[in-house]
């Protein structure tokens, strides 16, 4: 039986399209919770890693962190009934029973690979009880004598307990010997009492089973026949009506089960598209499956209510639109960044930490000296490298004092030498060698919302005017192409050796947009900014400024 992990996770991940400081911060930011708090913390990743980031982490030999792709409810955030599973050949008595034992009244059948076979109700068990008008049932269900004499509290006398009913009827064989062979045929299955002579005959007449009630015990003469002719004896110390009401009980569940298309949920399904399926089809139970096919366990309408939400920590961000899918459905318990605070909404007051530096690695320094804790060299040489990513190696006009402070410190602990190391870095990051359009667009990619007003920026960091000019040509035909749904769009493609910006864009009012925010001249799909170089202290001002003025319109 496959069970759940109870201790679940609380995923720390920063924003879709990840940079190194995002990844980088969510490693730290982990680090630190799993040395201090209670809990299990995890780093994820809300997108795929730059070139620049593959680069940092396989420096450092840090493993990738898992990409969280979804933090929205799912299956397995819900309260599973573990009901174990059984095996399709127990008795119908002893499947009532286990539903008794566990307070089921959906009963799962699975084989030893735990695969589900098929599903069993109370329902079921009591329309099979009312209809049971035929004799041939055990036959038909191909009935061992064990689970026979099993249910009937009884033993086997005589005969192999393996063996299996497959012909015959069920007789009471209250009538006198001559009677009941006229209405025997063979491989009849008879209920007798110590009557020797009705015995003797029913054997003779070809009986596959004898059931004794009320705990008669055949002669030696009896078992002697029994035993030539193979006919199992079974003595029960019930009395022949109760033995009669039982005996169907002893059918094999796999003859009742329901097998055919049945309705199944995965542990990683997502409440919000199976729901409206719970709420149609009017199952008691529905069983869960692993993403493997085994059987899990199930779960039913009313487990809706008690879902337990993904518990999440924010960093290097505090936007919806950046956030992680579905990130309204989970209960976020911290925010650590270092960009203006956003539009993410929380239920209760969280711990959130902002402060005015380039980067959230300059914050995680400081939690490390207020925790007394001591950095590794791996997540210290981490943080370095998210710093002069962040800061575009202190020429950024976002880096601070702290920012520098902080990257030399660090670089200290990771004994690594600032410019050979970033140039490195940079020089990884800035090879896009075999990488398409929409690769490049979407590697360090944001979206903003003001209002009515949303707006991407992407943002690339060359290290030569020749690849700036050979970037921004594959780009803009990208971008004229694009079906963008009247929203703006902008790309920021940066030559960091010369802190020049060419700030592609499109959309209605997008052009616009530049010339009253930056009073740039803008025109065939670009423009030229000197002296810029940050996305987060330089373009987003701006144009959260002349969008606020109200003197803009497209």
């Amino acid at each position: 039986m496959v069970k759940r992990t109870k201790k679940r996770p609380v995923f720390v991940v920063g924003h879709k399209d990840p940079d190194t400081d995002s990844i980088c911060a969510a490693i730290a930011y982990a680090d630190i919770k799993n040395r201090t708090d209670e809990g299990l913390f995890k780093a994820c990743r809300a997108g795929q890693l730059s070139d620049e980031t593959k680069f940092v982490l396989d420096y450092f030999n840090m493993p990738r962190p898992d990409y969280l792709i979804n933090v929205g409810l799912q299956v397995r955030d819900m309260q599973i009934r573990e009901t174990p599973g059984v095996e399709a050949k127990i008795s119908v008595k002893e499947a009532w029973k286990k539903m008794d034992e566990t307070s089921s009244r959906t009963l799962p059948i699975t084989d030893a690979e735990d695969h589900l076979k098929g599903l069993i109700t109370v329902g079921d068990i009591a329309e099979h009880y009312m209809n049971a008008h035929t004799k041939t049932m055990l036959a038909e269900s191909r009935t061992s004598f064990k689970s026979i004499a099993d249910t009937l509290d009884g033993r086997i006398v005589v005969g192999n307990e393996h063996a299996y009913m497959t012909k015959g009827k069920v007789l009471i064989g209250a009538a006198l010997p001559e009677q009941l062979k006229e209405a025997m045929d063979p491989d009849d299955l008879i209920l007798l009492s110590n009557r020797e002579d009705a015995q003797l005959m029913a054997i003779a007449s070809g009986a596959s089973c004898l059931v004794l009630c009320m705990d008669a015990q055949p002669s030696e003469a009896v078992m002697k026949q029994a035993e030539e002719q193979e006919c199992v004896i079974i003595t029960t110390p019930l009395d022949t009506y109760v033995a009669a009401r039982l005996i169907d009980q002893s059918i094999p569940i796999g003859h009742l089960m329901c097998k055919d298309n049945l309705l199944c949920f995965h542990t990683d399904d997502y409440i919000v598209d199976i729901k409206e399926t719970m709420g149609r089809v009017r199952h008691r139970d529905f069983p869960v499956l692993t993403k493997n096919d085994h059987y899990f366990g199930t779960v039913s309408r009313r487990n809706l209510i008690n879902a337990q939400k993904k518990k999440v920590i924010l960093v290097d961000h505090s936007e919806v639109s950046q956030a992680v899918d579905n990130i309204e459905e989970a209960e976020i318990l911290e925010i650590v960044d270092h960009h203006r605070i956003g539009s993410v909404e929380t239920m209760q007051p969280i711990y959130f930490r902002g402060e005015p530096v380039g980067c959230t690695a300059t914050i995680l320094l400081q939690i490390y000296h207020e925790k007394h804790l001591t950095i590794q060299p791996t997540i210290a040489g981490l943080l370095c490298a998210a710093i002069l990513s962040d800061t575009l190696m202190f020429k950024s006009p976002t880096c601070t004092a702290k920012d520098k402070a902080a990257a030399e410190e660090l670089a200290e602990i990771a004994g690594i030498d600032i410019e050979e190391f970033g140039a490195s870095m940079f020089e990884a990051g800035s090879n896009l060698k075999g990488k398409t359009p929409a690769e490049i667009f979407y590697q360090d990619y944001k979206t903003f919302v003001f209002g009515e007003v949303e707006f991407g920026v992407g943002q690339s960091v060359v290290m030569s005017d020749r690849s700036l000019e050979k970037v921004k040509d594959t780009l803009l035909p990208y971008m004229e192409e694009k079906d963008i749904h009247n929203n703006m769009i902008f790309f920021m493609l940066t030559n960091m050796s010369t802190e020049t910006t060419y700030l592609l864009y499109k959309g209605e009012g997008a052009a616009k947009l530049i010339e009253e925010a930056l009073h740039a001249e803008a025109h065939d799909g670009y423009a030229v900014l000197r002296n810029f170089v940050s996305r987060k202290k330089q373009l987003i001002p701006a144009f959260m400024e002349t969008l606020q003025s109200g003197d803009y319109t497209r």
